[in-house]
């Protein structure tokens, strides 16, 4: 029996509750092969709207292979891989996704405010533009906290300062996807602390997705999910309280490790056994 109107709408307990969006990033059986060596071998995963997920793992496991294959720059890929409902590489989503590398993507010899405003005549063409263009560099620039810098030349600027200035280039256009490559790396413990603010920041007004990979453990704590990676494999998909739970551990890094050495046993156990039963050479 009702107990509230037919023309009135129904209390919040009788609406049914909204369906989750579709993931940002979805990939069934995807790998990826240089050369004679698998790189990433079968990896099934989804990266969630509107949250940062930490991809984690030592270095040389995959981590910018996988990223490059996200973004559509990376050759021999096999499988399904669905970037914000488009195959990934798809020309519409150029505008829809901010990179960043390893290594800082700059021209040295124009300054900061000049690297930018080259990008966003790219990204956002023609006179009309020109108010809209100057407002994204200079809030690009506050963003990543170059402001004092804004007219220093690239070229003279610290390690840590070129990859912010990297940073405020694939944040111009209000990317509805950002891939960061190490970001954190080489810069101090407060600017570290400063960029992980921003990335939050970005997720919770922007509505933005983040995917950051970092082989620092500590960085995994501030991630609402995590992939963790190792030797091209995915170890576990899961958020940093539910590792922790499930490998009855205090830290993430701790639940990665224990994560290794049971992969290691059941390798170990699977190579034994697979020998055991191999028919002798003929």
């Amino acid at each position: 029996m009702m107990n509230y109107s037919p023309g009135e709408p129904p209390p919040p307990s009788a609406t049914p509750a909204a369906s989750p969006p579709p993931p940002a990033v979805q990939a069934h059986d995807l790998s990826v092969a240089r050369g004679p060596r698998t790189v990433l071998r079968a990896l099934d995963f989804a990266v969630p709207q509107g949250q940062i997920t930490g991809l984690l793992g030592p270095s040389g496991c995959g981590k910018s292979t996988l990223m490059r294959a996200i973004v559509g720059t990376q050759a021999k890929v096999t499988g399904t891989l669905n970037v914000l409902g488009h195959p990934a590489g798809d020309a519409t989503l150029r505008s829809r996704i901010g990179y960043v590398t390893q290594a800082p993507s700059v021209y040295d010899d124009l300054t900061v405010r000049q690297n930018l405003a080259y990008f966003a005549a790219i990204l956002d063409p023609g006179r009309a533009a020109a108010d809209r263009r100057r407002a994204n560099v200079t809030r690009a620039i506050t963003d990543v906290a170059l402001t004092t810098h804004a007219d220093a030349l690239a070229g003279n600027l610290s390690g840590g300062q070129r990859s912010r200035v990297s940073l405020a280039v694939a944040l111009l256009g209000t990317p509805e996807l950002l891939v960061l490559d190490e970001p954190t790396v080489g810069l101090d413990p407060v600017l570290r602390r400063e960029l992980w603010s921003l990335f939050h920041t970005i997720a919770a007004e922007r509505r933005a997705t983040l995917l950051i990979s970092s082989h620092v453990m500590d960085e995994a704590e501030r991630c609402h999910r995590l992939l963790l990676m190792r030797e091209g494999e995915i170890l576990a998909d899961d958020t940093p309280e539910a590792l922790r739970t499930r490998t009855h551990a205090d830290t993430v890094e701790e639940a990665f490790l224990r994560l290794v050495d049971e992969a290691t046993a059941t390798t170990t156990v699977t190579t034994g056994t697979d020998a055991h039963h191999k028919e002798p050479a003929r």
